[in-house]
């Protein structure tokens, strides 16, 4: 039985049982082969842009004895995968700047995807904008934090919501503030912190620049602040 890193663990856990999935980025092919395993899924299209990845991915599906349940494919996003093919399109580990690039070019054929998950790694404020303009709505999300790294992710089911968000919301997530979430709050308090140290040596500097700059972090700070008032029923 092949063991998952909490981070993967996590984006395993919000795939909804019972669909066929489509992993773009496959990398090891670990995600497919472990749903597999646990009977979540019936099958799989485990897809990726590099040829090295994508055999490394076939050796440890094959090694595991599931050829027959986890196809491999050579796919640039998603230009690989018929409609209909699946139901969950899963991508992780990416930047989110690249996966909004692969989302947009798989406009078309995400019409007949029930679910994402999706795990950016970068620039996950703008990356949550981006999302509400998609015709699915944020259902879930989940922060898992591993060897010192923080990693949001979120599942999506088709159809629009009329859910309004704050700016809170887009900078730390909508549903972990609302679930007040652990992790989210170690991360908060770690923000807080750093924060602050900023703008103590910010407060010795004098030139415009640092002025500008120590703005710009008492406003993070506000809304750090903002997000942990969440929490005060847990303080």
């Amino acid at each position: 039985m092949i063991r998952l890193s909490k981070r993967l663990a996590a984006i395993a856990s919000l795939v909804t049982q019972g669909n066929i999935l489509a992993d773009i980025g496959c990398d090891h092919g670990y995600l497919p082969i472990y749903l597999i395993q646990q009977q979540r899924i019936p099958r799989a299209i485990a897809m990726d842009i590099r040829s090295g990845p994508l055999s490394r991915a076939r050796q440890n599906i094959e090694a595991y004895g599931l050829l027959d349940y986890i196809e491999v494919r050579l796919s640039d996003g998603l230009e690989a995968l018929d409609p209909a093919e699946a139901q969950t399109v899963v991508a992780a580990g990416m930047g989110g700047p690249l996966m909004e690039e692969i989302l947009k070019r798989g406009a078309g054929l995400l019409a007949s995807v029930q679910e994402l998950v999706l795990q950016p790694q970068s620039e996950v404020e703008h990356f949550r904008r981006f999302l509400r303009k998609l015709p699915f709505t944020v259902t879930k999300e989940e922060l898992v934090e591993e060897d010192g790294k923080y990693y949001p992710m979120m599942r999506l089911t088709a159809g629009e919501s009329d859910d309004l968000w704050e700016e809170i919301d887009y900078r730390y997530g909508k549903y972990l503030l609302q679930e007040r979430h652990p992790v989210l709050k170690k991360y908060l308090y770690r923000e807080k912190e750093k924060l602050e140290q900023l703008e103590e040596a910010l407060r010795l500097a004098d030139s415009a620049s640092a002025s500008r700059r120590l703005e710009q972090i008492r406003q993070e700070k506000r809304y750090v602040q903002e997000a942990l008032q969440k929490y005060e029923f847990d303080m």
